[in-house]
């Protein structure tokens, strides 16, 4: 940023943003003005500090077809191409970077991976090792003596009843040492295509408890609750879009509400700054 240029700030009164709101609007909708009263994405552009915290009106739907069409719309505005930001190759690398991404990042995990499949270039090469051998070279991705065992039990497993090759399929990777269903739904979706469930990883369980798209705090539950509402066909990219929404925008602490396309849609009760109602019991 050039010396003496200020970010811009949202004005206080509102004015500004409902500006901005109506432009966003045009760009998702392609609705230029005509019958604008009517439209769905239409709120007012209120003064954020006249907004408060109250319970969602019993008319409110939070799951309504219009409101889960008009989320996934601007979701595509916003990433219409991602996909899974870990590293690899194949099948199997995608597995093994799936489980050392557990409580820690993929770009901690894309630093690692790179040299481990250089070491270890085959499943088979992973079944031959005891876990301690591997700690050293995982250890920076955190809970390495246990992803250690994971892997080198995936891979003797893939090895010894799957003929060297990933199954594709939930049922037999959910049998793999360290693999659940968000494991199994990243390799799943991201390399086999398919979709059999959403992957539930942490930024899409804050941001679906955000947009009112469940009120569940356990994964299985959540992930059911976004398999009835949103379209099977979208689950795959569903799932990248919201995990990349987390880490560009939509953070845990201190979300950047005010750059947000889903501002005037999302009544989070934990947002940072809002045009609309905050909604109790609508945060991570």
């Amino acid at each position: 940023m050039p010396r003496g240029v200020m970010p811009r700030r949202p004005a206080k009164t509102g004015r500004h943003e409902g500006a901005r709101l109506n432009a966003r609007k045009v760009a998702v909708t392609g609705d230029s003005g005509k019958g604008a009263g009517r439209s769905f994405t239409k709120e007012p552009a209120l003064a954020p500090s006249k907004v408060g915290v109250s319970t969602a009106p019993k008319s409110y739907n939070p799951t309504s077809p219009e409101r889960i069409s008009e989320i996934l719309k601007r979701l595509d505005q916003l990433y219409p191409d991602v996909t899974c930001a870990l590293t690899h190759k194949d099948a199997w690398e995608l597995l093994v970077a799936t489980i050392l991404s557990a409580q820690s990042t993929d770009v901690r995990v894309n630093m690692v991976t790179p040299e481990l499949f250089k070491k270890y270039p085959t499943v088979q090469d992973f079944a031959k090792l005891e876990p301690q051998q591997l700690e050293a070279d995982i250890r920076s991705t955190g809970f390495f003596r246990n992803k250690s065992k994971s892997v080198v039990g995936a891979a003797r497993k893939v090895v010894n009843e799957f003929g060297g090759k990933v199954p594709d399929n939930m049922d037999d990777l959910l049998t793999l040492p360290g693999v659940a269903r968000k494991t199994a739904n990243v390799v799943l979706g991201t390399w086999f295509g398919k979709a059999e469930g959403l992957v539930v990883d942490t930024h899409v369980h804050r941001i679906s408890r955000r947009l009112e798209l469940t009120k569940n705090d356990d994964p299985k539950k959540i992930e059911q609750d976004l398999m009835r509402v949103i379209p099977r066909e979208k689950w795959i990219l569903f799932a990248h879009q919201v995990i990349w929404h987390g880490r560009k925008l939509c953070f845990a602490r201190s979300p950047k509400c005010a750059d947000c396309l889903l501002e005037n849609i999302c009544h989070a009760e934990d947002k940072t700054w809002s045009t609309v109602e905050r909604h109790k019991g609508a945060k991570a």
